[in-house]
């Protein structure tokens, strides 16, 4: 199946009714999205019967071999060859991803090529990009599956005296052993610092009675999983293993509301509420979960208030945690896929914690 011919229909729909003549993007992920080219420089210019792929003389090669049935063309400036070629087109009225260019840019393109009316927005390619196709699909499971083997192995790493960097750069060198890379900054914070939700790995020894929560992401064929767990060296008192009681019940309760046709902030409220029957609401301090798939946070966003629908095809995460200053944080994510009539995790690595 042609996934990319059907994703540019879909496209070109959208402009249609967006009244759009041409559309130039410039965000990476959504060029891959819709052609396959993988490089760091490049721009897609799209009308409603043709397209021109353009980047740098360093990608020739690369393009010529990722990126097929698209007419292409190597110049010095991508951005420019494009929106050349968009007021060759005869297109008047082209939409630009406002929110992934540069002030600079945005208006080097108005001035340089004054004859499109240029119309600022966004979403129109990671509206498409939400639901994810079999192909995708096949790719985040595989990434979904990495992930959970490098935490599940990881764990009897962790004791007290070895660092957190340690810990960090083993789970980096287990997925690229495996063949992945990695998605972001693994995270691995203890003790104290555990209470920081994006606590990046340091030089800090993990000691003994402490928390120890990880953050890891890997890229799989251009697609991207996230995991959180976390442990605790030592017996764990019975107020944290309470609190980490109630952690998964929220994930439980946010599941049970992630079905399709369901406002993403149903999701993330059904989370808080339970956490707030505990009198642990006031600790949980991010967002329920987000949309994952080219980027590892990319739409929906799954917080309080938010009324985009949950449909079929989506993944996202559910990843609540409680954190208290002075003592420690924990949290646990998992990646999860909508179906066409519930839900489905994809990753699976245990989540209890875990007492090392």
């Amino acid at each position: 199946m042609n996934f990319r011919a059907q994703r540019l229909n879909r496209l070109r729909e959208a402009m249609a009714k967006g009244k759009l003549d041409g559309l130039l993007i410039t965000h990476l992920p959504n060029i891959f999205y819709l052609t396959g080219f993988s490089g760091t420089a490049g721009a897609l210019a799209v009308t409603g019967d043709a397209l021109l792929f353009s980047t740098d003389g360093r990608y020739r090669l690369q393009a010529r071999h990722e990126v097929n049935k698209i007419r292409t063309r190597i110049g010095q400036d991508a951005v420019h060859e494009a929106a050349a070629w968009l007021t060759r087109s005869g297109a008047r009225r082209v939409g630009f991803e406002a929110s992934r260019l540069t002030h600079a840019v945005a208006l080097s393109i108005k001035q340089r090529h004054a004859r499109l009316r240029w119309t600022a927005g966004q979403g129109w390619v990671e509206g498409l990009r939400e639901s994810k196709d079999e192909s995708e699909l096949a790719a985040m499971r595989q990434a979904a599956r990495l992930i959970s083997d490098v935490a599940r192995d990881v764990m009897p790493i962790i004791r007290p005296g070895v660092r957190e960097d340690e810990v960090a750069a083993e789970i980096d060198y287990r997925i690229r052993r495996a063949g992945g890379e990695v998605a972001f900054g693994t995270m691995v914070a203890s003790g104290r610092r555990s209470a920081f939700p994006h606590g990046r790995a340091t030089h800090k020894p993990i000691g003994q009675n402490e928390l120890v929560v990880l953050d890891l992401g890997v890229i799989l064929r251009h697609y991207c999983s996230d995991l959180s767990r976390t442990a605790y060296v030592g017996k764990a008192p019975p107020r944290m293993k309470r609190w980490f009681r109630a952690i998964l019940d929220a994930q439980s309760a946010a599941r049970e509301r992630a079905l399709p046709g369901m406002a993403a902030g149903e999701v993330d409220a059904a989370a808080r509420r339970l956490l707030r029957g505990r009198r642990l609401a006031r600790y949980f301090v991010h967002a329920t979960g987000h949309g994952l798939g080219l980027e590892v946070h990319e739409a929906p966003r799954v917080g309080k208030g938010e009324k985009a629908p949950l449909k079929p095809g989506m993944v996202i995460t559910i990843e609540p945690g409680v954190y208290l200053e002075g003592v420690g944080g924990m949290r646990v994510e998992d990646d999860l896929l909508i179906t066409e009539t519930g839900n489905e995790f994809l990753t699976d690595a245990p989540r209890a914690l875990q007492e090392l």
